[in-house]
């Protein structure tokens, strides 16, 4: 039997729209098991699987924990959990940027996948992954709407062209993002989490982000969109995560706050 987990992650980042994501410590998991009846060939773990080895013969049975369709990038880890799990039934020991191209389309966008393959906090373009850091500057406390967005509705949202203004206000907070996430520093982060490329224009299906924005809790440090939404991450101070957390449970009660970490690693064996 073979079993393997991949992360939840979280996308963007605020202004890495597309190139920045983080692997966070929520996992789901397959286990294939041979003998196991006929695969459904249509799911996307089991497509992903089939890039790399057939899934005839084997069963799949997955323990499904990240929330669906709410910007945890939940598709993102099924793929991934296809990908590992095909590479080991094929001896094979293929690297994140590998098996990136290998899921690429399936999943669409990079950024997810990426985090989701590699761990830790990622850069990716081009094909290209890169773990710039094995943790961010804050704890991420997710808060989950009940509702769900779907991506393609959510890009569907986005303009074709925005104002110069815009992107150079981008342009810079992605500097920041990536220059704080690489030193680690908590006053840089702050300063990148804001955004004008995607952000404004999903925040109509993610209406936690201004109400989180307009009054951020007690050792909050930035506050940003989670891939499409409607999920929002929160970063706190490691010493106020609990106090933080228990405000915005307090404050968002048809919400589902998870405090949770960044993981170093991302899919693979367990």
């Amino acid at each position: 039997m073979i079993h393997v987990r991949a992360p939840a992650t979280t996308a963007n980042l605020g202004a890495g729209f597309d190139c920045a994501g983080a692997a966070l410590d929520l996992w789901n998991e397959l286990e294939l098991s041979e003998g196991g009846g006929d695969a459904d060939a249509g799911h996307l773990a089991v497509r992903a699987f089939a890039r790399l080895a057939s899934p005839d013969g084997f069963g799949f049975t997955f323990t499904e924990r990240i929330p669906r369709a709410r910007g945890l990038g939940s598709s993102a880890a099924t793929i991934a959990l296809g990908l590992v799990a095909g590479a080991e039934v094929a001896g094979r020991s293929p690297d994140a940027e590998e098996l990136l191209a290998l899921g690429l389309d399936l999943e669409g966008h990079p950024d997810n996948l990426a985090a989701a393959l590699a761990g830790g906090v990622c850069l990716t373009w081009e094909g290209r992954v890169v773990r710039i850091a094995d943790d961010a500057p804050g704890v991420p406390i997710a808060v989950v709407p009940r509702e769900q967005v779907e991506t393609h509705a959510a890009r569907a949202a986005l303009p074709e062209t925005i104002a110069h203004g815009d992107a150079a206000f981008s342009v810079a907070r992605a500097a920041l993002l990536g220059a704080a996430v690489a030193s680690g520093s908590a006053e840089l982060f702050a300063a990148a989490a804001d955004d004008r490329l995607h952000e404004p224009y999903r925040a109509p299906q993610a209406p936690v982000l201004a109400a989180v924005r307009e009054q951020m809790p007690d050792g909050a440090i930035a506050a940003t969109l989670s891939g499409s939404g409607p999920t929002v991450i929160v970063w706190a101070e490691p010493q106020s995560a609990a106090v933080c957390a228990a405000q915005l449970t307090e404050r968002f009660p048809d919400t589902d706050v998870l405090q949770l970490s960044i993981s170093p690693t991302g899919a693979g064996q367990l």
